[in-house]
């Protein structure tokens, strides 16, 4: 028996070799490229220049609302309607509305009312769909306003 002399490495093996090795690197990019742009449908501002030069104006509300000192709690009831819960805000003709938008934009933002319950929290009139949803909030009372933004799943 003879033994067979083993085939001699030459440049089509090398030349297979990278093909093979940039070729999956080529597929796992495009396809991870892909995946992001699908899961983010949206911007985070219209224009970037505006929104820097009212930067300042938006950070010096902020600290505006913050002295005044109110919180404000949202979270999803059974039947899909949100509830708040204010802190440190007088009943008082108090208006609340509420904007919620879809984290990555593939849902369509929706806006609700709220009508206020026994308890003295608030409740909307609309449901909200499933899944986690960025709500923002702002509360209008004794002529001075305060915004927030929280997660609701």
């Amino acid at each position: 028996m003879s033994k067979a002399s083993p085939r001699p490495f030459t440049g089509y093996h090398m030349a297979a070799i990278l093909i093979a090795f940039f070729g999956v690197i080529i597929v796992v990019n495009f396809t991870m490229a892909r995946l992001a742009m699908k899961s983010f449908g949206g911007t985070v501002v219209d224009n970037s220049y505006v929104a820097s030069q009212k930067f300042n104006t938006w950070l010096d509300e902020a600290e505006k609302e913050k002295a005044l000192g109110w919180k404000a709690r949202a979270s999803r009831l059974p039947d899909n309607r949100l509830a708040i819960t204010l802190e440190g805000v007088s009943a008082a003709e108090v208006t609340l509305t509420a904007h919620a938008r879809h984290p990555l934009g593939l849902e369509q933002s929706q806006d609700f009312t709220f009508e206020r319950a026994a308890d003295g929290s608030y409740t909307s009139r609309e449901k909200l769909a499933a899944g986690r949803w960025r709500v923002r909030l702002e509360v209008t009372a004794q002529g001075q306003r305060f915004r927030t933004e929280q997660d609701v799943r």
